[in-house]
């Protein structure tokens, strides 16, 4: 299958939740300017918001002019879709940082070097922070009833929610949305705005704020929203959201919930999450139907999204950490990807002076862990071949173990066969 437009592309990915009647001649036909907002309310994107960035970086790569617009003034109000409660309001101080993380992440996924259709990255806050309200009540709030407003589904479920309603801050978010579209469109010739299915109402007042206010067609592109086999919500763990921030989401965490793919997801998140064309996908699709235990689509798909996020050394850190559970090599871990790994695992602690003598025998170590019954037991299992320290076999009964054995000076891993793991941290 050979794409050879940027609508065509969103299509068979299955990127395409709705649309306004030109956009596939639109994106066949033109070379436009487009933008999707994102809002600055962490100090960093998920996962979730992967769809959107690489649908500006895909439509990028078609010769389209993507804007990526930094919520930092509509960031101050909160926007109601897709939630049943008031957003809590962050400082000037909160929201510069979150749109400093944001924008750095952006630059990973866009091109702002290509000297045709550069990306371009804008704070709403530049001209939200400095229009006045008898200016924006005038020019803006004049073209839209209040029944077109409550009639958005971001705002009726709101109001239809017993007991919570909305606040006249979320009940204007659109109207600033859509003030936003008519800036851009003004400043950059932008004339398609892209989002999530959520999002389409707000999209919409942009459309119709353009039409009525300078008499000219815009265009609305959404996304769908994407979610588990099980309809549960994409992107979340019992963990919480997976950042795109490695300080918030480690790499080896970011690749293992890729990895963790349901059979069932894993072929629609490589379309929605890698730039693997369509024949290579069918390739592991098929792979998956024939060979569904050696999860090559999964192992594809967390190499893919890993390296495009945190970069190659990053995606070769992850791998190695990844295979440690099953007995791979330990050197060249620092102490955070030790903790980070086992993090699941029983462990204990040990106290430093307990190398007063300079080593403590191995055999008391398994029993203090439960990994043996007794210090006879230890013996045998470890001439038996099925006792390993930091995931190197042990030979010798009588094995000492030094501070020098440790993983940066932190912590030791057991292991009794293949999967037995006790973490013992010294502290």
């Amino acid at each position: 299958m050979i794409v050879t437009n940027a609508f065509d592309e969103l299509k068979w990915r299955g990127l395409v939740y709705d649309h306004t009647e030109s956009v596939p001649d639109l994106l066949r036909d033109e070379k436009i300017t487009f933008y999707n907002g994102f809002d600055p309310s962490a100090n960093s994107l998920h996962v979730g918001h992967l769809v959107p960035m690489m649908g500006l970086a895909r439509l990028q790569r078609f010769g389209h002019t993507p804007i990526a617009v930094a919520g930092g003034g509509t960031g101050m109000i909160g926007d109601p879709s897709g939630r049943s409660e008031e957003r809590n309001l962050l400082s000037p101080t909160e929201l510069e940082a979150n749109l400093a993380g944001i924008r750095q992440q952006l630059a990973t996924i866009l091109d702002f070097e290509v000297k045709s259709n550069p990306a371009i990255i804008v704070n709403n806050a530049d001209w939200l922070a400095n229009v006045s309200m008898m200016a924006f009540l005038r020019d803006v709030g004049k073209h839209f009833t209040v029944n077109y407003m409550l009639a958005k589904d971001s705002v009726k479920a709101r109001i239809d929610r017993e007991g919570t309603g909305i606040s006249f801050t979320e009940f204007s978010y659109m109207l600033l949305q859509a003030y936003d579209f008519l800036v851009l469109h003004d400043r950059y010739g932008c004339v398609l705005q892209a989002g999530g299915s959520d999002q389409w109402g707000n999209v919409l007042s942009g459309v119709e704020l353009i039409r009525r206010v300078r008499g000219s067609k815009a265009h609305a592109l959404a996304y769908p929203l994407i979610t588990r086999a099980d309809g549960s919500k994409f992107g979340k763990t019992a963990a919480g959201a997976v950042w795109l921030d490695p300080r918030r989401t480690s790499p080896y965490r970011f690749y293992q919930f890729w990895l963790n793919t349901d059979d069932a997801n894993v072929v629609n998140y490589l379309k929605f999450f890698t730039w693997l064309d369509h024949r290579a996908i069918l390739e592991l699709e098929q792979a998956l139907l024939n060979r569904p235990e050696q999860r090559d689509a999964q192992r594809t798909l967390a190499r893919e999204v890993t390296q495009m996020v945190h970069g190659p050394t990053a995606l070769a850190k992850a791998e190695q950490a990844s295979e440690v559970l099953f007995g791979g090599d330990i050197s060249g871990l620092d102490a955070d990807d030790i903790a980070d790994i086992f993090a699941d695992v029983p462990s204990s602690d040990l106290a430093r002076p307990a190398f007063a003598d300079g080593s403590v025998p191995l055999v008391d170590l398994l029993v203090n862990s439960n990994l043996a019954s007794s210090k006879g037991a230890a013996r045998r299992d470890i001439q038996g071949g099925g006792i390993y320290l930091n995931n190197v076999r042990v030979a010798e009964a009588d094995r000492q173990v030094t501070l020098a054995d440790s993983v940066a000076g932190q912590f030791l891993v057991l292991r009794k066969g293949r999967k037995k793991y006790h973490l013992v941290r010294l502290s």
